[in-house]
């Protein structure tokens, strides 16, 4: 399903990030950032290599073309470093209940920012913009139960609580939000 007639990632600034489509530069951020048993942990506890590192990247960078939406790197304007990234998929996932064919939100941040409202910051910018350009009245998050720090930045971002949910065998929470009228 196309959001959006983009196929390819704009260009959304904020205070101290520039968000914006993967460079194959990223990599060694990216791969540090999902290497990190600290960042991963509430995403499976898998810690990804530079291959597989790579293999999201792309991606992150595909989905654009797919769904006019997708994954944005998000940069440092002081040091110009990926220190996360942020976006909006449809990754046609096999849980309950459905969320096939809403834009789901999902954020992963380096540690060394964690705690300093960068998170926030992103997934305000890209909100704002998906308010004003995707065709979808509502967005998704799933969030892995005692992942109490995501769950307060989905309350913060408008985002409801709902029933869990159950993806991959695991119970996880479920956040929904829809566009202001």
């Amino acid at each position: 399903m196309r959001f959006s007639p983009l196929t390819s990632a704009p260009v959304l600034e904020t205070e101290r990030l520039i968000l914006r489509g993967f460079v194959e530069d990223d990599l060694p951020s990216h791969a540090a950032m999902l290497s990190d048993p600290e960042v991963m942990k509430h995403f499976g506890g898998a810690q990804f290599g530079r291959e597989e590192s790579f293999r999201r990247l792309l991606g992150g960078v595909g989905l654009w073309q797919l769904q006019g939406t997708g994954l944005l790197g998000a940069e440092r304007k002081s040091d110009g470093k990926l220190v996360g990234h942020v976006g909006l998929f449809d990754y046609h996932r096999e849980m309950e209940p459905l969320i096939e064919g809403v834009p789901e939100l999902g954020y992963i941040f380096a540690t060394e920012v964690h705690g300093q409202g960068i998170a926030r910051e992103a997934c305000d910018a890209l909100l704002g913009w998906a308010d004003a350009q995707l065709d979808a009245d509502e967005t998704v998050a799933i969030i892995s139960i005692g992942n109490d720090p995501s769950m307060k930045l989905a309350a913060r971002l408008g985002y409801e609580r709902e029933p869990d949910g159950v993806y991959r065998n695991e119970p996880v929470s479920l956040w929904r939000r829809r566009r202001p009228a």
